[in-house]
């Protein structure tokens, strides 16, 4: 059985997504900004950072979800028939500042994708990223300019992030690789 170790409980996720919020409207102070959750946390994520920045300054910030899985430099090794899950961007990108939220950022592949599938609603201002947790072992020269907990991994390690919405409860583990 494999060691696992808890990183964040319901309360600390909640506490840092706070933190986060205000160190975006610290940044941004709610203009000309829109979130965009990347399937499947980070639509959650996103979803409670726009209730986070509302309650915080009144500021009802765009949100969008965004499906990578056609974008991904390795969707022809994932399964014949990827599954594609819905994008909705309700605002016109061009000029915004969008923060593409995600749960765990590792080799940046997925931010990548994200980003292409982004462009392709037009040319935003500028493109931040917010992560819940960064693992680290990247494989681009991408970096979140809002982060949660930074955490040390091994690549073998696994780092799971769990969510009410789709899990039944809030935690992120991590489970030790080999």
């Amino acid at each position: 059985m494999p060691e696992t170790k808890q990183i964040l409980s319901e309360s600390e996720i909640d506490r840092i997504l706070k933190r986060m919020a205000f160190e975006i409207l610290e940044v941004h102070k709610g203009n000309h900004m829109a979130l965009v959750g990347i399937h499947t946390r980070g639509v959650f994520l996103a979803l409670r950072l726009h209730d986070h920045i509302k309650a915080f300054e009144g500021a009802d910030v765009p949100v969008g979800k965004i499906d990578i899985t056609l974008y991904r430099d390795d969707w022809t090794q994932m399964s014949a028939q990827p599954v594609v899950k819905t994008t909705e961007i309700p605002f016109a990108v061009e000029e915004k500042k969008i923060i593409l939220v995600d749960d765990v950022l590792y080799t940046g592949r997925t931010v990548r994708a994200a980003m292409d599938a982004l462009i392709d609603f037009g040319r935003p201002a500028r493109i931040e990223l917010a992560v819940l947790i960064d693992r680290g072992h990247r494989e681009l020269p991408i970096q979140s300019n809002y982060t949660g907990q930074s955490v040390r991994t091994k690549k073998s390690d696994m780092v799971n992030v769990m969510l009410k919405e789709c899990d039944g409860e809030d935690g992120v583990v991590l489970v030790a690789g080999r």
